[in-house]
């Protein structure tokens, strides 16, 4: 049966009327999935380009698969065709239909219908009109309904529009009521008088007829009869409006003239008219049927007969006139007057039908009392869908309006309930309703239905970090709050649809088939008062978007409550669905009680946490909960599981973990209390509790912050070792698990609350160890910052250990890994030691009594040490007897494929069942039967999974190398892993299934482009492509396989920018540059602001450029023989630039590499021209060179040939010199060297510079040797002097190859110390000997003096440094319009500037305000440069301010860093971050101490008359809160000073 439900949101109007908007709505409700919808709303499909569609455009321009666009077309033409038949029906029936037609139509006929209109006002509609309403209506499907419980006081009922009710009826047993309908349209529009005698006129004729022949009876208006229009259905409900009920109550008034005698039987008989609502879910205008029910009790009407003079409005002489008096009676299921010839024989029968009454209402009254339902044992079937338990994996919606206050004493069931939302009708429920007594126990985020609202720029994952869902309740309230200011005011029914409705609609549909997946959650409607409109609404859009009632139950104590709700749900899914779903007239106290049995947890159960002085507190839930970023280890951990549970689950649950599971909290407590076997410890566990024992023995020069790094192969048990120490460790330590996804600043806000709850001095608490898993580098160093900023701000004494980070991370060498840091690192392999190898021995022999062998196959193998050749053993047996050609063995190599090259992918649950094409009855037994269809094989080789927060279900292999071997095992003779892979991209049916989509394609894309990093000596970097298609390419006919996979792959995704860049950069790898352009062209048109994919476009002319020099490489070199390599690097030069305008306009990403890569061609292309005949072949070849690119001269030899070249090689000295020195400036600003454990962008550059400080010296000096390298050599190899006749540019390109060219190469001297005095010593030389009187450049300027301080750094007594005060003096030059000042020249005017002790106070005055001058403009510089992405850049120290005078008293950081000697480049960078590396003796003697004081939150020093000078901190978190004087040391840095190791002067 297609319900309405599925029907109520299509369009109205013909389809060619369709908006955007209305084609997507239509598409929905055929089962299109939401994005083809999207791009078909995109491309503009209204309904007339709808009707005009074919597949061919779907398949080719939306780039749909064939199945949906079969399937559009043909529900398209269904649609059309069956508008027509329909239409030509209409235009064959007569405006009658006999009852026999009524009856046989009343359930399935589909009919042609405007949902929102009632039956026309006018009688005298044109056939024009009847035509164009009839154009503009649609299919749809109408339900039967019941009437309203007859002559009931008090019931809470409602109808809903375009219901059916039963045809008219006449009498049947007397007491059963007979029917009568009137549409009432166009009377309910008329003044009070003529509807007054109209509705009186027809109740007295219709009452009369009921009494006169002693039946029941109902009369009903606002339903249609069979008289009129014929575009609606006979008994279908569509309401009238209602302005004032006082006109229908008063219209029976007219019984007092109507009646003769007997006016007083009339009264008791007919009953007061009843209103009853008409839900509407297309309109927010409120209508009625407005019905009366006639009962002549047998004691009030016998013996007698009504005559009855009918109230007729006459409109000639404008007033109310009464017909002649007549007897009626009902006749079959008309009210007819009693004719003349029957009167006598009507007369006789009276006592016949008196008896008939009276027998009648004697067996009425009985009729035996309806058997009462087992509502305990129904109420635990629907919550625990069959099972022992309430899952503990299942989320639950609840939908609920007031309480009462003794209800509220009986919710502890909903407060052990995994409750994701409330939808609460209760505008005080925060106040004194369901929200203020669930917040005495549990925490739970106020929300509004606002809340959930998307905006183009948010996506679903923010949405739920945003709202902290799956982590604390979300309590929605639907209808305002009373409690709150902003202004969310309740409302009315009809105001909250007129508003309101929407919303709901989206959140609903939100939740539904965004957030939560079918099966993983159950809504309960919780009905404690009145049901009003909204909360029907609410249940409508859940049994829509849920696809049925099965997930859906009703709990309601008042029956009175329930009929109302009752009348509405058995319009969407039918009488016997409501019924088995819901649970009526249990009281709230029994619902407690019933489910409290059958919960997982104890209600109430207290958690323990330990505290500093032994004992423990009390961990109260909401305070819990509000830590939402902590997985919280209790002392007492799983104590509040019931017994019964434990007994049902204890099996389950270690079965599970030695199938291959990760191993559980629950296990650990099992193993603990004797219910399970023992968890093996391995040697890792013992090394990783030696590290922390030894972390927790005082040492006064403890870190308040200790890292401990558990390194482990992937599948190897790293987790559970590292889980063990948090669980043996939770009753003398405070611990927990971060959890994914959070902000540290979060994480280390909820790791403080969780140090110092219950506790009385932040001095003396527990250390807290925080396990975290699976992070990067920088985030556990984020972590390390913010914990010890907070650590700092409370003033913790140091060598108090506050936190210990347990890092556990997969590693493809942990073993080097723990080589590098002992101390610090632990590593755990699939290799056991011999203790080990005992220990598993051991547990397998107990475990081989409990469990059969197949099931505990993971630890089988892990015992075995996953040595290869058991592992190749183990899974040719295993796959013995396989059907190799079947589908489930297709979907074995699909998991396998994608769990051999993507970490932590899956597939889910719901993706295999489309594949094997499994379809299930009930929701609710899903994974059993799902389970019951796989094969003996499948069983084995697969891992069950649900996922922690959303409760979706999903399998994998048992373990990596299993699904590797198998993989290799599996696959057909003429089969290749490439082959496979283009399968599974052509498997439709998971490509397009709409459940957890997402992820399966998030999965199917990183085996095509996520890229690994590769160590080499040290240097870490990206592979060009993915493992897999580095395996296709390496193993596979070269580069085809890759490009035909990638190629399907890029059409397959809708023309993914990412693909194309891949199938590029493998083109270019096989020097096939021609596909390559065409690729790296395809892909900046569908991202062309993608810095990244500019760079790649680049990349492609840079590689076909070296491959076009390397083919001329041994021949003469000609300007014609070239001119084809020059044209492409200066097209890849184009492209780099672009790439670097791309990258500037970019704020979330930093991507350099145009600028690099420019460089590296512009010299590439120099050495080609310097290598030309004309150039390379002359005595005065290389000054021929420089002539032609650095003025306007152009020899003969080059002229035609190099035509189109001239003007762009003769600026390239330029542009190579603008580049390199924006390189300077970038390394200048920000820290350098890359790490093994720095993220890198999926789409980032083709290669990325290791050490950029060695790269820009090298390229720098390069550069400069191109323009001098007759007299530089003559220098620097036979000790020549310099001549004096050299060009002021000449001078420069030799200072350029000495290595002097911009300040990050001048300061990279004070690293590399080869010849670096005496290349300083040449470069100063260079230089005029009064500077300060010639015409020097700004950049000039900046070199000669970085030059100086680096002599002085490096040669401190040598007399060729210039005093500090003649470089103060040069930096004067810098002051007219700093606004145009390069930073380099502002930072070395901060520091050279720094006030001395002995100036004057004049001298002071000066030198701040020349500071703050200088410093305002570099925090503008540096805001540009370090874009949205701060945590990704940090700023660099390069000068600290030393105890010295002159330029000594610069200390450089290399200087700092050199004592501290055997420690890695990112504790380094945290020592200094943290302020750790001031407590070095060594390190504190070399520094000044500089005064200063804190005021909210700011750093100060005083300058001269008081002023203040505002210092910014290294680390913003180690400000104190409170205002205190301080003392600090300063470095420099090109956003300005900063403040490091604030301490408080004592």
């Amino acid at each position: 049966m297609l319900f309405c439900a599925l029907t109520a949101d299509i369009p109205q109007q013909s389809p060619k009327n369709w908006t955007e908007s209305e084609v997507s709505t239509w598409l929905r409700s055929i089962g299109i999935k939401e994005h083809y919808i999207q791009k078909l709303y995109e491309e503009e499909v209204d309904g007339q380009i709808l009707l005009a569609l074919n597949e061919d455009f779907l398949k080719t321009k939306i780039c749909m698969k064939s199945g949906p666009a079969h399937l559009i077309i043909q529900k398209r033409d269904e649609l059309i065709n069956s508008q027509q038949k329909c239409q030509e029906k209409k235009k064959t029936t007569g405006s009658k239909r006999t009852e026999f037609e009524e009856k046989k139509s009343k359930k399935s006929v589909q009919c042609l219908r405007t949902v929102s209109d009632g039956p026309p006002a006018k009688t005298t509609q044109s056939n024009q009109e009847k035509e164009t309403a009839q154009e503009q209506r649609v299919l749809i499907s109408k339900e039967d309904c019941k009437p309203r419980p007859f002559d009931q006081e008090g019931t809470n009922f409602l109808y809903v529009k375009h219901s059916i009710l039963q045809p008219e009826s006449g009498a049947f047993n007397l007491i059963s009521p007979c029917h009568e309908f009137k549409s009432f349209a166009v009377a309910a529009t008329l003044d009070r008088t003529r509807l007054q005698a109209k509705f009186a006129k027809e109740v007295l004729k219709f009452a009369a007829g009921c009494m006169n022949i002693r039946s029941n009876g109902t009369i009903h208006f606002g339903v249609m009869d069979s008289k009129e229009d014929i575009t609606y259905m006979h008994g279908e409900i569509i309401g009238i409006p209602v302005t004032d009920k006082d006109i229908y109550v008063d219209a029976l008034d007219h019984i007092e003239r109507s009646f003769s005698s007997d006016k007083e039987h009339i009264r008791q008989c007919v009953r007061p008219p009843r209103f009853i609502e008409v839900m509407d879910r297309q309109s927010t205008e409120k209508q009625y049927v407005v019905e009366v029910d006639i009962v002549p009790s047998i004691s009030i009407v016998k013996s007698k007969v009504y005559a009855v003079r009918l109230p007729n409005f006459k409109e000639s002489t404008n007033k109310v006139e009464f017909e002649k008096e007549t007897i009626f009676r009902r006749v079959g299921s008309k009210t007819e007057p009693v004719s003349d010839k029957d009167l006598s024989d009507f007369y006789q029968r009276v006592k016949d039908r008196d008896a008939q009454r009276e027998e009648a209402e004697k067996n009425h009254f009985l009729i035996a009392p309806e058997m009462c339902q087992d509502l305990g044992r129904k109420l635990t079937m629907l919550m625990t869908s069959g099972k022992k338990f309430i899952e503990k994996e299942k989320w639950f919606i609840l939908v609920t309006n007031k309480f009462k206050p003794d209800d509220l004493m009986n919710i502890d069931w909903l407060i052990n309930m995994n409750i994701f939302c409330v939808f609460d009708f209760d505008p005080d429920s925060k106040k004194s309703g369901l929200c203020s007594r669930y917040l005495e126990y549990r925490a739970a985020n106020m929300h509004s239905l606002q809340s959930y609202k998307v905006s183009t720029s948010t996506n679903i994952k923010e949405l739920t970090s945003k709202l902290v869902l799956f982590d604390q309740t979300s309590w929605i309230f639907c209808n305002g709050r009373t409690d709150f200011k902003g202004n969310e005011t309740p409302c009315d029914e009809m105001t909250w649809i007129k508003k309101s409705m929407i919303q709901l609609k989206k959140s609903v549909s939100l939740i539904c088939n965004q957030i939560l997946s079918k099966g993983t959650f159950q809504v309960i409607f919780l009905l404690t008062s009145p049901v009003e409109k909204p909360l029907l609404h609410t249940f409508y859009e859940f049994f829509t978007d849920m696809e049925g009632h099965e997930d859906i139950i009703c709990i309601c104590e008042s029956e009175e409550n329930f009929h109302k709700w009752q009348s509405f749900a058995e319009d969407s899914c039918g009488k016997e669905a409501v019924n088995n779903s819901s649970v009526v007239g249990m009281k709230m106290s029994h619902i407690n009680a019933t489910l409290q049995h059958i919960q997982p947890v104890k209600t109430h159960a207290s958690k323990h946490l330990p505290v500093f002085v032994g004992g423990t507190c009390v961990l109260k839930t909401q305070v819990e909960e509000q830590m939402y970023s902590l997985e919280i280890l209790t002392v007492n951990h799983c104590d509040e599981t019931s017994k019964e549970f434990i007994n049902e689950e204890k099996e389950n649950t270690e079965g599970q973990f030695y199938h291959g599971g990760r191993v559980t909290w629950l296990h650990f407590w099992l193993a603990e209390n004797k219910y399970a076997g023992e968890v093996i410890e391995r040697d890792a566990y013992h090394d990783t509790s030696k590290l922390l024992n030894d972390a927790l023995k005082y040492n006064a020069d403890q870190t308040p912050v200790n890292i401990i790094n558990i390194y482990h192969h992937p599948g190897s048990g790293g987790s559970t070792v590292a889980r063990q120490v948090l669980w043996n460790n939770r009753k003398s330590l405070r611990c927990a698990v971060v959890k994914p996804s959070y902000p540290v600043s979060v994480v280390a806000q909820h790791a403080v609350e969780l140090r110092e709850y219950e506790e009385k001095d932040p001095q003396r608490c527990l250390p807290v160890l925080l396990l975290i898993e699976d992070s990067d580098k920088e985030y556990l160093d984020d972590l390390r910052n913010e914990l010890e900023g907070a650590i700092n701000e409370k003033q913790i004494q140091y060598g108090t250990l506050c936190f210990i980070l347990l890092s556990c991370r997969r590693s493809h060498d942990p073993e080097k890994k723990c080589k590098e840091s002992p101390l610090q690192n632990v590593s755990v392999t699939h290799k056991l030691s011999d203790q080990e190898k005992r220990k598993f021995s051991e547990k397998q022999k107990a475990l081989n009594k409990k469990y059969d062998f197949n099931f505990i196959l993971t630890f089988v193998l892990m015992s075995k040490g996953f040595s290869e050749n058991y592992v190749q053993k183990f899974v040719k047996n295993l796959l013995q007897g396989i059907n190799r050609h079947s589908v489930e063995c297709r979907l074995i190599r699909y998991v396998a494929l994608l769990n051999t090259y993507v970490q932590h992918s899956f597939i889910s649950q719901s993706h295999c069942e489309a594949l094997l094409a499994l379809k299930f009855d009930s929701e609710r037994f899903r994974r059993h039967e799902f389970e019951r269809s796989l094969s003996d094989q499948a069983k084995l080789v697969f891992l069950h999974l649900r996922d922690d927060k959303t409760h979706i279900e999903s399998i994998r292999i048992i373990h990596p190398l299993v699904a590797k071997e198998i993989l290799q095992q599996l696959l057909e003779p003429q089969q290749t892993q490439s082959s496979l892979a283009m399968d599974l991209l052509h498997e439709d049916v998971l490509f397009e299934h709409s459940l957890e989509t997402d992820d399966y394609l998030t999965f199917l894309r990183l085996l095509f482009i996520r890229r690994s990093r590769i160590t080499e000596e040290d240097k870490y970097f990206l592979s060009l492509f993915s493992p897999f298609i580095e395996h296709v390419r390496g193993t596979e006919e070269g580069p085809k396989k890759a490009i035909e996979l990638l190629e399907e792959a890029f059409r397959l995704f809708y023309s993914d920018a990412y693909f194309a860049q891949q199938l590029a950069r493998l083109h270019y790898t096989y020097e096939k540059f021609e596909e390559a352009k065409n690729w790296a062209e395809t892909a900046v048109k569908q991202l062309p602001d993608n810095s990244y994919i500019l760079d790649t476009k680049g990349q492609v002319y840079k590689k076909w450029f070296q491959a076009k020099c390397k083919t001329i490489e041994n021949v003469p070199k000609t300007a014609q023989n070239t001119a084809d390599a020059v044209e492409t690097a200066l097209k890849a030069l184009d492209c780099f630039q672009e790439c670097q305008r791309a990258a500037e306009a970019e704020r979330q990403h930093v991507n350099t590499s145009g600028f690099y890569a420019e460089v590296e061609v512009g010299l590439g292309l120099l050495k080609l021209i310097s290598s030309v005949q004309v150039f390379a072949n002359r005595s005065n070849g290389h000054s021929e060179c420089m002539k032609y690119l650095t003025s306007d001269y152009i020899p003969v030899e080059v002229k035609d040939a190099w035509e189109p070249f001239h003007g762009r090689l003769k600026k390239l000295q330029k542009t190579i010199e603008d580049t390199l020195e924006w390189i300077s400036e970038d390394l200048s600003y920000f820290q350098t060297h890359i790490g093994a454990d720095e993220e890198e962008m999926p789409a980032g550059p083709e290669g990325r510079i290791c050490n950029p400080l060695t790269w820009l010296a090298k390229l720098s000096s390069e550069y400069g040797k191109y323009f001098s390298k007759a007299y530089s050599t003559a220098v620097l190899q036979h000790g020549k002097s310099i001549p004096n006749n050299l060009t002021s540019f000449q001078k420069l390109m030799i200072i350029y190859d000495f290595g002097g060219g911009n300040i990050t190469s001048i300061f990279s001297t004070l690293i590399d110390h080869k010849d670096a005095v005496q290349r300083l010593e040449h470069i100063l030389s260079l230089y005029p000997s009064n500077p300060l009187n010639t015409n020097l450049s700004q950049r000039d300027i900046v070199n000669y003096i970085a030059a100086h301080i680096s002599l002085n750094h490096l040669s401190p007594k040598n007399r060729k440094v210039a005093p500090l005060k003649n470089l103060q003096a040069l930096c004067h030059k810098f002051t007219s319009g700093k606004v145009k000042c390069l930073s380099t020249a502002l930072f070395l005017c901060t520091m050279l500037s720094w006030p001395d002790d002995n100036d004057s106070e004049h001298e002071k005055e000066t030198k701040y305000a020349f500071v703050q001058s200088a410093v305002g403009h570099l925090e503008r510089s540096y805001q540009t440069k370090i874009k949205d992405n701060p945590s990704k850049r940090k700023i660099y120290t390069h000068f600290c301010l030393g105890n010295e005078h002159g330029l000594d008293k610069f200390v450089h950081k290399k200087k700092l860093d050199r004592i501290l000697t055997g420690i890695s480049l990112p504790e380094k960078r945290r020592m200094w971050f943290s302020g750790e590396v001031f407590t070095k003796p060594e390190i504190a003697r070399m520094l000044k101490p500089v005064s200063g004081w804190t005021k909210d939150q700011l750093v100060y020093l005083e300058g001269p008359k008081g002023r203040k000078f505002n210092i910014r901190p290294a680390n913003a978190s180690s400000v104190l809160k409170s205002n205190e004087n301080i003392t600090f040391y300063l470095g420099f840095t090109f956003r300005g000073p900063v403040a490091y190791n604030i301490v408080v002067t004592k």
